[in-house]
């Protein structure tokens, strides 16, 4: 093999092992399957991803769950938690028909407890807000979500649904 075709080859190598920081989440791209390249070894089952990485609905529904933000609610959230953790949430829309937020819907599971979502105004979490709205074709909506979480470092499931009538998911997993 020629140096150039060697050279070019480790090129693009090095280029597709780029990294990012963590909780920065850049728009999803136009991907067909879940992006994410974890240790062969610590593979999740199939339809099961690591935080950071996104899933493409067959209805063109690009979605991207950021690595969780832990943090101590305020004394104003609820429900009341000593331990939360916060995750960012893209909707990138790939399809050619609008897509209503208010169809979309995420659950957490640490164990096989299903926990309960935080609203903590005073630190900017309040669930889904304007969630009549359409998000068109091209568009891409940015949501945060927090959820209780126990004391000690727990694997957790975030469970992904465009709609509530349809049995597709995307099911999102790590420790926080």
């Amino acid at each position: 093999m020629s140096r150039i075709a060697v050279a070019g080859c480790a090129a693009l190598a090095l280029t597709a092992c780029g990294t990012s920081e963590a909780g920065d989440i850049p728009p999803p791209t136009e991907s067909a399957t879940a992006t994410s390249a974890p240790d062969v070894r610590l593979s999740p089952p199939p339809g099961v991803f690591e935080f950071g990485s996104e899933y493409r609905f067959p209805t063109g529904l690009v979605v991207r769950v950021s690595t969780p933000d832990v943090f101590h609610p305020s004394e104003s959230a609820y429900p009341r938690s000593e331990r939360a953790a916060a995750f960012g949430i893209v909707l990138f829309n790939d399809g050619e028909q609008p897509y209503r937020l208010s169809n979309f819907s995420v659950t957490a599971t640490v164990g096989e407890q299903e926990v309960k979502q935080v609203v903590d105004t005073t630190r900017g979490y309040n669930g889904i807000p304007d969630a009549d709205r359409d998000i068109g074709p091209g568009s891409t909506v940015r949501l945060t979500l927090a959820f209780a979480m126990s004391t000690d470092r727990d694997p957790v499931r975030l469970t992904l649904r465009p709609y509530a009538s349809t049995p597709a998911t995307a099911v999102f997993r790590g420790s926080v």
